[in-house]
């Protein structure tokens, strides 16, 4: 009776195949430095009382659910979170983004401060609150809910300063 062996080939530095060949993989635990800032310890105090008042409850909405049309508390679109921070500041604005765009003062992008909001599309179709350093809070979509994300994004169209 003849036995037959597999045959082995290597196949590049180290690598084999056949029916002696495996393949050992470990993963280890990735854990967050004390280093890398989060994006909520990052940003600078806004300039008032109210744009603060709007960001901190902003950040408050972070990691919950996004839903076309929410007004919150449990989840959100983008101009329903806007509408409810600056709500928290005592400040109402309009519910739809393109309205939104309509209010306070525009702000040009080099000239962004934290409180303002941000808005995106032609037509202004998204809405965000600039938290500072490069950050804004937003619903973006039903997989990402309530969220930090750069301000540029793409479709950056224009701000507008509320507070």
């Amino acid at each position: 009776m003849v036995t037959t062996r597999p045959t082995l080939r290597r196949l590049g530095a180290g690598l084999f195949t056949g029916a002696a060949a495996t393949l050992t993989l470990t993963l280890s635990p990735v854990t967050a430095s004390a280093a890398e800032p989060t994006p909520a310890a990052t940003s600078a105090p806004a300039p008032t009382p109210a744009a603060q008042a709007a960001i901190d409850d902003a950040r408050a909405q972070v990691g919950k659910a996004y839903a076309y049309g929410g007004n919150g508390p449990d989840a959100y679109d983008c101009s329903g979170l806007t509408a409810h921070a600056y709500r928290a500041a005592g400040i109402e604005l309009p519910r739809r983004s393109a309205d939104q765009a309509t209010v306070g003062t525009p702000v040009a992008r080099a000239d962004l401060q934290p409180g303002d909001l941000v808005f995106y599309y032609d037509p202004i179709s998204h809405v965000g609150i600039y938290v500072g350093d490069g950050q804004i809070v937003h619903a973006g979509t039903e997989a990402t809910g309530v969220e930090y994300t750069s301000v540029d994004m793409a479709g950056y169209n224009t701000a507008r300063r509320i507070a």
